[in-house]
Formats: structure tokens, sequence, C-alpha cells
């Protein structure tokens, strides 16, 4: 332990241990900015490159960055000298001088980290004039809008993307005051490795980095003369609430099913359903796997950045993954097929919207294997953020809505569906029902406590008929990298593993409001998942009568032709830069 002095105040804190740690022991707020400690996902950005957080040192003539700078015994420091305070507002005065002035309808108005700290340090007008930087916006993909001009070189997605997910797709490029954050070769980014998880735009403290805005095509689709039909994944509900005030994890479905009707969608439907169709193939899959001496171990395949992940980095291993489509494309699938029938909708007159947690599935939707007869799946994809905007601009209270039920045929769904939103839930899910299916017997209890967590990576080991099946769970794409490289050096066995590309699954997806560092706001949207299951009378996929009735009027056997046809897809392998 060293000890610390701190505006006055002394403390001891673990040798090691910077500045800005030490402050946080004492609740003494330092501002940052290009500072990001994510410890739970083991990303920690101490670029020091913004010098918003220095503060004084007693024996050093120049300022300190808090967020880089070790404690050594004895220390001495002053977080709240006039000389610190006007340095922090002079670097914002200069960050500003080379921003665009655009606020007012800049897609993180009111949500942008430089802004915020422009009002906590008073400052009310631009002091410095000079050269502003001007980059082409790069919109080239259907996920993600570069506007580089807004980009204030914290290197937070720098660090995301190349350490936590491993795609190396961004990096500093020029120098001086033409330093930007790009990509190799300046390409468009559709035409690089990312996978559009969007973990860069999750943590970008302003506008450089956003989704593609759909709003205006839903707006356009419900006013047109189309059938418009909605689904809402299962990470949405918990964290909708936070666009309204509530805390995050609090369970809205019944608002929202109320608030997407009132918007005016034909039909409110629910994704949990499809993700109960899912485990309806995908534990077949598996099934079917083990008892003929099919390829194992089996990978899900419902996240979309983690299936572009693989096409690029593990495309030698493409007859691993599950062919099943991700639960929103078979719910399109259906949609457009099954329900279409019932209510005597031609398909090309049925748009089918979905609502994601996720901006990866924008760019899925537009997989031209991922339809059927000439039609898309899936029309339109917008974000947990773009719902709430359209709530907003419907002038909808919120708050105030009476809880509603969504529709059927394809709104019923079961505890084992709604746990797809958080990392562990969909193989939680598919041994719930893979469990019953290879034994015959009722399984009690439903809840792999083992497969839950945080943790990168998980394993497990469920005995099914005297077979030792190992399972392992891992979220966030470098994990997934470690992972399955084991695998590919044969130093790693199992029978299945579940992968989703964003820290903590779909709850953490790039389409959530932002949690700006908290990622105790994860923690609280998973238990808020978890509490939706056991609410649920049902929670095997296998149960659900809706999903027997699909199969009954429409399907016929899981795993069969027809659901081959419609519910399964394929891969492509791309080049790994």
């Amino acid at each position: 332990m060293v000890n610390v002095n701190i505006n006055g105040k002394d403390i001891q804190v673990p040798a090691g241990s910077t500045i800005l740690e030490a402050a946080k022991e004492l609740n003494i707020k330092i501002p940052t900015l290009c500072h990001l400690d994510l410890h739970d996902i083991k990303m920690v950005n101490q670029a020091a490159s913004c010098r918003v957080c220095v503060v004084e040192v007693e024996g050093r003539r120049n300022l300190a960055p808090a967020c880089a700078t070790p404690v050594f015994e004895g220390m001495k420091i002053k977080t709240d000298t006039q000389k610190a305070i006007r340095a922090r507002r002079t670097v914002v005065e200069l960050l500003l001088s080379d921003h665009p002035k655009d606020c007012l309808i800049c897609e993180k108005n009111t949500d942008c980290e430089l802004q915020s700290l422009a009002a906590d340090l008073g400052i009310r007008e631009i002091k410095y004039e000079g050269k502003m930087s001007e980059y082409p916006i790069d919109r080239s993909s259907y996920s993600i809008v570069r506007n580089m001009d807004k980009c204030i070189l914290c290197r937070r997605c720098e660090t995301v993307c190349n350490e936590v997910q491993t795609v190396n797709v961004l990096s500093a490029v020029g120098r001086g005051f033409d330093t930007v954050v790009g990509t190799a070769f300046d390409l468009p980014i559709h035409e690089t490795t990312c996978t559009f998880c969007g973990q860069c735009l999750a943590v970008c403290p302003t506008a450089a980095l956003t989704e593609v805005n759909n709003v205006s095509k839903v707006w356009d689709a419900i006013n047109s003369k189309k059938y418009v039909v909605v689904q809402t994944a299962p990470a949405v509900r918990v964290a909708l609430g936070e666009e309204f005030g509530m805390e995050p994890g609090t369970v809205v479905t019944g608002k929202m099913a109320a608030a997407l009707r009132t918007l005016g969608f034909d039909k409110v439907f629910d994704t949990d359903f499809a993700a109960d169709l899912t485990i309806m193939e995908e534990a077949s899959e598996f099934v079917h796997r083990l008892e003929h001496g099919g390829k194992l171990p089996i990978l899900t395949s419902c996240c979309p950045g983690w299936v572009k992940f693989f096409e690029h980095q593990f495309s030698d291993m493409l007859d691993i993954p599950s062919s099943c489509k991700s639960p929103h494309e078979m719910f399109g699938a259906v949609a457009k097929t099954y329900l279409a029938e019932k209510l005597d909708v031609k398909p090309e007159d049925m748009i089918v919207v979905s609502v994601m947690p996720c901006v990866a599935k924008k760019y899925e939707s537009a997989r031209p294997e991922l339809g059927h007869g000439g039609t898309k799946d899936v029309d339109i994809v917008i974000t947990t953020r773009e719902l709430a905007q359209m709530i907003k601009e419907a002038g909808i209270n919120f708050n105030e809505l009476e809880d509603q039920d969504f529709d059927n045929p394809l709104g019923e769904s079961t505890g084992a569906s709604v746990i797809f939103g958080t990392t562990g839930g969909v193989i939680e899910a598919a041994l719930r029902t893979a469990y019953e299916w290879l034994t015959k017997e009722t399984l009690e209890n439903v809840e792999f406590e083992a497969l839950r967590g945080l943790d990168g990576t998980k394993e497990a080991t469920v005995n099914i008929n005297g077979q030792d099946i190992k399972i392992a769970v891992t979220h966030g794409l470098g994990n997934a990298r470690a992972l399955l490289e084991k695998i590919r050096a044969g130093e790693a066995e199992y029978h299945a593993i579940e992968i989703m590309a964003c820290p903590g699954g779909c709850i953490g997806g790039g389409g959530q409001p932002y949690h700006h560092g908290d990622l105790s706001i994860l923690s609280r949207r998973i238990e808020g998942i978890y509490s939706e299951d056991r609410a649920k009378t049902i929670r095997k996929s296998h149960e659900n009568p809706m999903i027997k009735q699909l199969y009954a009027e429409y399907l016929g056997e899981p795993y069969g032709h027809k659901a081959h046809e419609l519910l399964h897809t394929t891969y492509t392998a791309r080049q790994k830069m």
C-alpha cells in the first residue's frame, strides 16, 4: 500500500494505482474524457491524449494527467487549483475550436460527453477560431456512420476495436493536426473486416461514430399502404426504460407493446417467439449432430457481429456454426409466409420492422441469403435508442402507458426465449430443451447457474444420459478469438459453444442506451432478463403452444425440409485483412 494526500486528505491505496483511482476512493471527482475504465470486460483506455484530467503534484512543475500517472509514497496532489481548472478549460476550448457547431441537430445532443464537460467547465463561447478538420462522412455501411470531423482523438474506439474485440479495423493515422482515427488505406468501413458490432460507437464520447438512423424509413412505412408488423428483441425490454428516466433493468415489456401499437404498427409481436423457434431448430441440430456423429462443437449463430467475425477470421471452420438464422430473421421468414397467409396479405405488401439492441442487425437484414421468394425476411431494423426517439417524437407519455400484450400467433413466448438477451442465455435455453429430448425426462431445475455472469469465458459440464456434455460460453470477440484458436489448435474440446459479440451479450449491444462506462448498468439489465424468465409460466421453448401450432400447421418436423428452407442459412468465407 502507498500513502498519498489528495486535497489535504490522507489515504492508502495499492501500489500502481493512478491518481484518478486514488481520488475516486475519496469521492473526489476529476473530469475525464479520453479515459474509460471497463474492468469487467478488460478494457482500460489510458491514452491520456486529451489532458482533461490534469492535476497539480507537489514537487512537479508540469501538470500531470490523473488517469495515467501512478501514485508514489508521500505524494501530495491538488485536483482543484485554479491552474488545473484553467488548463482543463483551455484543453476543452481547443477541442471545440476544431469541432462542428451543430449540437442542436447532432445525433449525440444531450448524450455527448464533450458537450457535458464543456457545460461543467462553464464554457459559453468558442474562444479560439482556426482551421477546421474536413473529412468526408462515411455512410458506406448499413450499420455505422463515421463522421471524423467530430473525432476528438480519445482513442476509445481504437482500444475497444483492437484490444477487446480484436477486429483491428481502427487506428490513428497521420501526424499533428491531420491525425485522425481511421481505417487501413482509408477504406470505407464496409470494405474492411468490421463486424458492425457497434462497440466503437458505444464508447465514443461524441458523434464521431453513430448508427445509421432508420427512423424516417419506419415512419414512411407506417404511413404507407403496406401492412407493417414490428417485433422487439429480448434485451430491448430491460433497457428502453432508461431513455425515460427509469432504472436500468426495469422490465417495460407491456409499456413497450402499448407504445408500438400507439405508434401505428398493424401488428406488434415479440422476437421472443422466434427465439423459442430458434431453440427448436438449434437444439434439434445439436441433438442430430450428437446422435449421428456430426461436426462438434456446434456454435450458436444468433449474433450477426459474431457471424461476420468468423466469416473473416475463421473461414476454415464454417462447418462448425449452427446453420440456424438469427431469431429476428426467423421471425421475418415466418411472418412473410405463415402469418401472411393467415392475414391474407401478400409477402411483398408486408413490411417487417425489427427493434433490436444491435446495430449489426441492420447489416444482417441486408444479407442476400436472408430472404425467401425474392423478398427480404426483415425490411427495416431500428435500435432501442431509435425506438425511444420515435416514442418521444410522437409525444407519447411512456411512463404512464398501461401494459398491453403482444399480438398472436407470433407473440407467445417462454422464459427460455427472454434469456437470449444475455450472455449464456442461448445455450441455457437450448439445454433446457435438448436435455428433455435426449433423456425423455422432465428437467426440474431449469436454471444453469454456471453459464451465467460476466466472466469473459465460462465452462460447464452437463451429464445427459450418462454422457458429459461440455459447454462453453463467451462474450466479446477477443474472448471468442482466444477460445476458437484453442479449438483450432486441438487444445480444447467442447460439444456446444455460445458466442456473442458484445460484452454482456445483447444487453450490452451497440444499439442500447449509452452506459457511459458504468458497467453496473449491464448487470442490472441482466437481472431484469432473468426476472422476466422467472415470471413466465412456461420456461422451456418446446412447450410454447404457439410454436407447437406453427409446426403442426405449417413447418412440419423441427429440422425438417420446410424448416430448413425457411429458417436456416449459409455462410460466406470472407477476406482476412
